[in-house]
């Protein structure tokens, strides 16, 4: 079994809202866990969700992410533990939760011979969402908050994937849940659909608590406020992009961008730099002398004419470098933290947890 990187459960009671409001919690779940037969698919897992997040699950195939969704949905019993939705017992109160939730599965639920404005109808009335006014004034509001509008009148059978998608999510919101959960909401859509796709649920920050999975990690990265990973049924970690990169994987990584006290091709960067002088050279070598530098490239864009440094270490180095460079003459123009790319952070979790099996099988 792997060790989670720390307890996934966050102490809430120093936790806030940007207001300054005490943690509201949407989504409490203990020990939860989900086998198939004899085949265990989850768990045990525990997270708790505050009102007004959007979470992002991050697990390769298989890892656990639908199956964690579906409980949460209401949509799959768990085999042992405790869930609440808005205090409600998920596990006693099923049909309690489902009206809570808004659920758009990795293929959209829609029925193709109805029109699109009749099957947002239809599932509303399903939610108990009484007819009359109220209802016609909401299914308005969808329609524009998805942009709808267009094809509200035509079956859905002859939309594009971009407007089935579209569909699917209106016909989880039209019932204003308190949660909603994406499961991979920019399945088989283009790159353009999969822009609109996240100014759309961008646009629902703030109504809903938004839980999404998604192979998509730049859709995470730019959509989420706190990231869950899972491997292999577990949580392995959560915390923002941020955390988990210095957190989880123990670096930080430091971007430096420099102008050469005089013209010198990058390979003075990386060697000699006699044509910078003694002072320039001299503040190179002892850069290239730390372990923790990594890279060293020619500026492109708005670095272009610059020299890039990449510096990663277990401690903040940013005031020895900049010390190091300015007393060898060079104009310090950029220095800050650079982090990791989502998919470099994922990758090394995932591989980490597998490490840690591997050693725990290895010792049994």
């Amino acid at each position: 079994m792997a060790v989670p990187l720390g307890d996934p459960r966050p102490d809430l009671s120093r936790i806030a809202d940007p207001l300054g409001e005490p943690f509201n919690v949407v989504i409490e779940a203990s020990g939860l866990s989900k086998y198939f037969g004899g085949k265990r698919a989850l768990g045990p897992v525990s997270f708790t969700i505050g009102r007004g997040e959007t979470i992002g699950f991050l697990g390769l195939n298989g890892a656990g992410k639908t199956t964690v969704l579906r409980i949460l949905a209401g949509d799959l019993r768990p085999s042992a533990g405790t869930l609440t939705v808005e205090g409600v017992d998920a596990v006693r109160q099923p049909l309690g939760v489902r009206r809570l939730v808004g659920f758009l599965p990795e293929l959209p639920p829609v029925y193709p011979d109805m029109a699109v404005t009749d099957y947002l109808r239809f599932t509303a009335r399903l939610r108990g969402m009484p007819a009359g006014s109220a209802l016609e004034s909401r299914l308005d509001e969808v329609h524009a908050i998805t942009s709808l509008d267009p094809v509200r009148t035509e079956l859905v059978r002859n939309l594009s994937q971009g407007y089935r998608q579209r569909v699917g999510l209106a016909q989880a919101i039209v019932h204003e849940p308190a949660l909603l959960i994406l499961d991979e909401p920019a399945h088989d859509l283009d790159p353009a659909q999969i822009v609109e796709m996240r100014r759309l649920i961008a646009s629902l920050r703030g109504r809903h608590t938004i839980l999404i999975s998604s192979h998509n990690l730049p859709e995470i990265s730019e959509t989420c406020d706190r990231l869950l990973v899972l491997d292999a049924g577990e949580i392995i970690a959560q915390g923002t992009e941020a955390e988990l990169s210095e957190r989880w994987l123990g670096v930080q990584r430091t971007e430096v961008v420099i102008r050469a006290p005089g013209p010198g091709p990058l390979a003075d960067a990386r060697g000699g730099g006699e044509a910078w002088g003694d002072g320039a050279a001299a503040a190179l070598e002892r850069l290239r002398r730390l372990d923790a530098v990594k890279e060293v490239t020619l500026g492109e864009g708005e670095h272009e004419g610059g020299i890039v440094i990449v510096v990663e270490s277990a401690s903040d180095r940013r005031a020895e470098i900049c010390r190091t460079l300015v007393e060898g003459g060079f104009d310090v123009l950029r220095l800050g933290h650079r982090q990791r790319k989502l998919e470099s952070i994922f990758l090394g979790l995932i591989h980490g947890a597998e490490r840690t099996r591997g050693s725990g099988h290895s010792a049994a």
